[in-house]
């Protein structure tokens, strides 16, 4: 087999190496406060291209790889290039047109091109409903030629469904993917067969804890390093040190019979699942590279052997529980400082809770919709322990209907609207004891239920669901709730 990096078409004048560079170090390298230096972390960045691996994965968050691969880009012509990915990953607010295309010439002028391979965007919480008009935004800056091609990252299933049926172009998805964390074997694979889109795996190697010096050894008490940090809380998650250690032993039996390395296995493993287009593998610029060991990547496959081994052993462990993404949206959360407080110094509210003066017991929640004012009503009331959530659509805007034709979809979208509304008064959708679904079409039970039980499945509110003869305009599910707080 070759050991140079075989190619994958991403989109139209987009081709990448299945295996990326990834530069999530530089912020670690960096976090003292000294930064790297631009030209000769472009010289180590050469390398890796001169090896055939030509495509960098990086975010506006660390630290100076934007800057540096700029440097990088500036010493190729318009022939055989670097490809550049990049994301961003604003605080959640407004996306307005202005805010949305500041972010993305940020990106430009760091890099210092004209256009963007590819802008992932990441949205640190779906109760904030402006990720739909920021990535519509994208779309308009992708017509003008600032950006090639659109992706997401850490998105789960039903809000990259969303995204799409609301017709937005995404090509890839990026997202913790593992032999520890096998999350997007499940839905999310399946929405991406059926819908053309492809995952870029990161974190195969769970911080390099799936290496040959991790075999056999003692958990570790004391950790320092960010990445390590992270994906230790993966292990835990996954069942424990004793499940992750069953799956180094079964990687290495492997690993012996071709002659490689763990490493080699694991990426290997994540690399052959159908909906992966490539694996993000992470390089501490100027310190170590791993040049030689990826390109023994390319040098084997896993036979059906080798599968049935590793299932056996993740069959030791248990699933991370929850979709790709959740790491970062619920608790508990799975990052090196187990909150957000890395990212953000706080999740502000979708909206505020402002007194109903007519009640004094009582709250409400506006979104500044136009029919608020027009029929006198508002999306939630608190009038003691008890909150009321009027009938919810998918509107966004003044009056556009989301994902027009996907009753699914939609009602994921309305849920995160209920949610939002909750979350304003205190609530969560722990506290929801009641739901009420109207529906225009019979056949779309099954994927509105589904939707749901997304949320649901724990806690299982009473419930109505009822046929109606017609809801306005391309609404295809209406929603309302009623919640109960343990106090007042």
């Amino acid at each position: 087999m070759t050991t140079v990096p075989p190619r994958q078409t991403l989109a139209d004048g987009l081709e990448i190496s299945r295996i990326l560079t990834g530069l999530w170090q530089v912020a670690d390298m960096e976090k003292d406060g000294a930064t790297l230096d631009p030209e000769k972390a472009a010289d180590d960045l050469d390398a890796y291209f001169s090896a055939g691996f030509s495509t960098f994965d990086m975010a506006d968050h660390y630290g100076s790889a934007e800057i540096i691969s700029g440097r990088l880009l500036a010493r190729h012509g318009a022939g055989e290039r670097p490809q550049i990915f990049t994301k961003w990953c604003p605080e959640p607010g407004p996306m307005t047109a202005d805010v949305v295309r500041r972010g993305v010439q940020e990106r430009l002028d760091r890099l210092g091109t004209d256009c963007i391979d590819l802008l992932q965007f990441h949205w640190w919480s779906f109760e904030h409903p402006a990720w739909l008009d920021a990535l519509h935004e994208m779309t308009r800056l992708q017509h003008e030629g600032l950006i090639k091609a659109l992706g997401v990252t850490n998105f789960d299933a039903a809000h990259l469904r969303l995204a799409l049926s609301d017709g937005i172009p995404l090509v890839t998805n990026q997202v913790s993917f593992s032999m520890i964390d096998r999350r997007a074997r499940g839905p999310l694979s399946q929405l991406c067969a059926e819908r053309g889109v492809r995952l870029l795996g990161y974190g195969t190697l769970c911080g390099g804890f799936l290496s040959d010096r991790w075999l056999g050894k003692p958990e570790p008490e004391d950790i320092s390093d960010w990445s390590k940090m992270k994906y230790k809380r993966f292990i835990d998650a996954a069942g424990g040190w004793s499940g992750f250690q069953g799956i180094l032993s079964a990687a290495s039996e492997i690993a012996g019979k071709h002659g490689v390395s763990i490493a080699n296995v694991a990426t290997r493993w994540v690399l052959e699942q159908d909906a992966v287009a490539g694996i993000i593998v992470g390089a501490r610029i100027g310190e170590a590279e791993h040049i030689a060991d990826n390109r023994k990547l390319f040098s084997f496959a896993l036979d059906q052997e080798d599968r049935a081994r590793l299932e056996d052993a993740f069959a030791g462990t248990d699933d991370v529980p929850g979709d790709c993404g959740d790491e970062y949206r619920k608790p508990p959360f799975l990052t090196a400082s187990g909150d957000l407080s890395h990212h953000l110094a706080e999740m502000p509210l979708a909206h505020n809770a402002i007194a109903a003066p007519h009640r004094p017991d009582a709250t409400k929640v506006l979104t500044g919709s136009d029919w608020e004012e027009i029929a006198g009503y508002c999306r939630a009331q608190k009038t003691g322990n008890r909150i009321l959530v009027s009938g919810t659509t998918a509107v966004a805007g003044a009056a556009r209907a989301v994902a027009p034709g996907d009753a699914g979809a939609q009602t994921t979208y309305i849920l995160d609207k209920i949610l939002a509304a909750l979350t304003a008064l205190g609530a969560s959708a722990n506290d929801v004891v009641r739901t009420r679904i109207y529906i225009v079409d019979e056949a779309d039970v099954l994927d509105i239920s589904r939707a749901h039980g997304r949320i649901f499945s724990e806690i299982k509110p009473a419930n109505t669901l009822v046929v109606v003869a017609g809801l306005i305009g391309d609404h295809k599910v209406e929603i309302e709730a009623e919640a109960l707080l343990a106090d007042g």
